[in-house]
């Protein structure tokens, strides 16, 4: 049985509990995977990070420009006849465009590792968290380590667990419109992403976890680190260490002071009659941090943004509320916000790529989202579109488990919004975010007379 994993091979596999990521101890980087926790293949250059020119052969998701125009960026490539990209950049990357490329290895478990998931110009090293165990757990897992890992987070997000929660995030959203203060139609700006959508995430995952509200912004600054700073020299992004030390603090509070959450679950459940590890604990608290927040704030902007400039669709939404099952999805699949990566396992030929062992493969599910082979009107957002296997959460073993929570939080904030003004447009630049989550970092809107 392949989800099935000897304990004692894992530990064996594993670093010692003191030479850990959440130990008091400095990273080692290097030229090399061999000693140390961190290691780039070419030297870090800054002026190798320059605008794009052409995609298809120099892609790069921390572009500036890439995320305001993704969509146009992934026609292009699929129009020129290159179903897979490559850049040179990251020491090296290749970048599956179409439906049928993201699905095959997203799938392919034997060539492509899931031991780091977020492309950057470090890539681990023999003292980071080895396969099939991987930093952040179980999104890092490779099987068979994978299922079990994944198994022990199915639970807290069940259908029947996330349901409940849909009258706190409506209370939440309500507050945070009232918040917005006294509005005058025509004249009114707010600002969707950051007074209304990126709250939503930060404070439901924050309560989930059990940790203090008032960190909510110490948590955005976490994700800004985690997925904006990619092409940054190792060892100058700070917040990722800041970040290990906050939830080592999180789990010994937990430990001192037991209570009924998310991170107490994490700490006394077991795997194969063993309690998890502070590393494991707190790598997938890491990955419920910035999976939960960033992903989801992400689809609600988007949403805002897309309905900031569609009336009919505001109309629908608003005549029809039965609409929002179908809207929901087509939101989903016509602006995913999830693009993860993959590493090469070993030289391997895809398709004529000729991928070498430790390459970055980035997986934007988004483009596979708008392949018009997979979907009719591919690029045209159809509210009521009824056929929508879309590829928003993921595809293969890493699925995202917390689809429902994503799904309520969504459709809650769009409900509330529009509720509250059914009417709105844009009303200034939207500032995109950079990196392999896609969403607007700002978005000031103008609130219309009804």
């Amino acid at each position: 049985m392949t989800d099935i994993i000897d304990p004692d091979t894992v530990n064996e596999s594993a670093p010692e509990p003191e030479t850990g990521r959440f130990a008091d101890r400095d990273t080692i980087f290097g030229d090399s995977p061999e000693g140390t926790d961190v290691w780039q293949r070419v030297p870090y250059n800054p002026d190798d990070y320059g605008p794009v020119e052409d995609f298809a052969t120099d892609f790069d998701h921390a572009d500036p420009a890439y995320n305001p125009n993704a969509p146009e960026v992934w026609k292009e490539l699929r129009d020129s006849g290159c179903p897979v990209a490559h850049s040179d950049r990251y020491g090296g990357m290749w970048v599956p465009i179409t439906n049928d490329t993201v699905h095959e290895i997203a799938y392919d478990t034997d060539h492509f590792t899931s031991r780091a998931v977020v492309v950057g110009v470090g890539r681990p090293g023999d003292l980071a968290m080895p396969a099939p165990i991987g930093g952040v757990p179980p999104i890092s897992s490779d099987p068979p380590f994978h299922g079990m890992a994944r198994r022990l987070l199915l639970p807290p997000f069940a259908p029947k667990q996330i349901e409940p929660w849909e009258d706190e995030v409506r209370s939440l959203c309500r507050r945070l419109l009232d918040d917005m203060g006294d509005i005058v139609p025509g004249e009114s700006v707010v600002d969707a992403a950051v007074q209304y959508a990126q709250h939503i995430p930060v404070n439901v995952i924050g309560r989930m976890l059990g940790f203090p509200q008032e960190d909510e912004e110490l948590f955005r600054e976490f994700v800004h680190e985690a997925l904006e700073t990619v092409n940054q020299e190792p060892g100058t992004r700070g917040g990722i260490d800041d970040l290990g030390k906050y939830i080592a603090a999180q789990i010994e509070d937990h430990r001192e002071n037991p209570r009924d959450d998310l991170t107490s679950y994490l700490m006394n459940v077991e795997m194969d009659g063993n309690k998890l590890s502070d590393d494991h604990v707190g790598g997938s608290i890491i990955l419920l941090l910035i999976a939960g927040i960033d992903t989801t704030w992400s689809a609600i902007g988007s949403s805002l943004w897309h309905l900031a400039q569609t009336p009919e669709d505001r109309q629908r939404l608003t005549d029809d509320p039965e609409v929002m099952t179908f809207a929901v999805e087509e939101f989903l699949r016509a602006y995913a916000p999830v693009t993860m990566a993959r590493m090469v396992a070993e030289d391997h030929d895809f398709h004529g790529c000729p991928m070498k062992k430790d390459d970055w493969v980035l997986l934007p599910f988004p483009a596979a989202n708008r392949d018009p082979k997979q979907f009719e009107d591919a690029d045209t957002f159809i509210i009521d579109r009824e056929v929508n296997r879309h590829a928003a959460f993921g595809l293969g073993i890493h699925r995202c488990l917390g689809s429902n929570l994503a799904r309520l939080e969504l459709k809650v904030a769009i409900q509330e919004f529009v509720a509250r003004f059914p009417n709105f447009e844009l009303a200034g630049d939207t500032r995109w975010s950079v990196g392999q989550i896609r969403g607007p970092r700002e978005l000031p809107v103008r609130i219309l007379a009804d």
